[in-house]
């Protein structure tokens, strides 16, 4: 029996499909097939010795599910095999990971140069979280190299951006971003969730960290929650386990499970998309105002999208006359779902000025490009011919 072949040093060497059906897999005594789920909060020992040899990490095992937990590390083995990570820790939410990610390596006094197109939330954290702590933050124009070159300070200690960026499709020059920062000796902390390890593996253009909403793609049924923060051992396994340690963000078990199901059709789910969005994006490019997908011409930072991306991804934005016209449009659809999600194999469709980004003042919101107009959609499995009817429908209805 196999049993330990999925976090075997060979696994390292396995091509990426196969890395995500079979990476960080260990099977029990039992020998099953599947991953099996493990709903324990705690751990039995033997003897009173080998409970404290394990709290003294001498001895190896498994202490309490706030830390480990079997389903929840084949998980964290797997997505690390994926992104060509050293380690990977997983949390209850994308939120969680991204805030982990940055509280446990930051202090007063500390700076952050950050991307100004971001999710709602990640911009809540370095407009309003960090400055709380005594964390300095300036925002820029991530699209452009040098303003992040102009913000640095001799206290910066983070650069933190999406590429591409929710909702605005912002693309950051990876290799040119994460080589300042190293020359630097400043770390990136990357969102990668827009495009995941089967389009875009940050590590290789010099990134230190790379952050997730698993819920989004790595499930990609729209089931459950879940993050997770990838980077070098020593970073993973020292700052931010000793926050995760003491601060609890923990993953359940049967989330994990479920997330590592969702990997096994990662690449398949989101070639396909990414395929129907292209298509689906051809047809609104001649029938909107504006439309931003990264996989077609028209896209201000197309050349340098396709150089980091393998395809453009599930989602883009367009645009519309203002909220009237956006609320008409999504009142009219049919098959696509009114939903501030994303990453989902069902079609959402959400107006990000009313949602997403509602939290933000309107200044923050149009600084990033935010307008009253513009509507994110998520693509997902279904048959392209069957999203552009809804969305012809929908259009003529909305005066489009």
């Amino acid at each position: 029996m196999k049993r330990h072949t999925g976090q075997s040093d060979a696994a390292r060497h396995w091509r990426p499909a196969t890395q995500a059906v079979r990476g960080g897999t260990a099977r029990s005594e039992w020998g099953e097939t599947s991953e099996a789920l493990f709903l324990t909060s705690g751990y039995a020992y033997d003897c009173a010795g080998d409970a404290a040899a394990r709290f003294a990490g001498e001895q190896v095992g498994m202490t309490y599910s706030r830390l480990q937990n079997p389903t929840v590390e084949m998980l964290e083995k797997r997505i690390a095999l994926l992104e060509g990570a050293e380690a990977c820790r997983t949390m209850a939410t994308g939120m969680a990971a991204m805030t982990a990610a940055l509280l446990c390596q930051l202090q007063a006094g500390d700076h952050v140069v950050a991307g100004r197109a971001a999710f709602g939330s990640c911009r809540w954290l370095v407009d309003s979280l960090l400055p709380k702590f005594g964390i300095e933050t300036t925002v820029i124009d991530a699209r452009d190299t040098a303003a992040f070159e102009a913000a640095c300070r001799p206290n910066t200690k983070v650069f933190f951006f999406e590429t591409p960026a929710n909702p605005t499709m912002d693309i950051v020059d990876l290799a040119a971003v994460c080589g300042l920062a190293r020359s630097r000796g400043i770390r990136t902390v990357v969102d990668n969730a827009f495009a995941t390890p089967a389009l875009q593996r940050p590590l290789e253009f010099g990134a230190d960290i790379v952050a997730y909403s698993a819920t989004k793609m790595m499930d990609g049924q729209g089931r459950v929650l879940a993050g997770a923060v990838c980077g070098a051992q020593e970073f993973i396994e020292g700052e931010l386990l000793a926050f995760i340690r003491n601060t609890g963000p923990t993953l359940s078990a049967f989330n994990a499970w479920v997330v590592l199901k969702g990997l096994e059709t990662l690449d398949l789910r989101i070639r396909r998309q990414s395929d129907n969005a292209l298509a689906v994006a051809r047809f609104l490019e001649g029938r909107v105002p504006r439309l931003l997908y990264p996989a077609l011409p028209s896209h201000p930072q197309h050349n340098l999208a396709m150089a980091q991306m393998a395809a453009g991804g599930s989602i883009f934005a367009f645009f519309v006359e203002g909220r009237a016209q956006a609320h008409a449009l999504l009142d009219a659809l049919e098959l696509i779902d009114i939903s501030n999600n994303i990453g989902d194999s069902r079609s959402l469709m959400t107006h990000p000025s009313s949602t997403t980004h509602s939290g933000l003042a309107e200044e923050k919101r149009l600084e990033m490009g935010v307008t009253e107009g513009m509507l994110r959609l998520n693509i997902g499995l279904e048959d392209p011919a069957d999203l552009i009817d809804d969305l012809d429908r929908a259009l003529g209805r909305a005066g489009l």
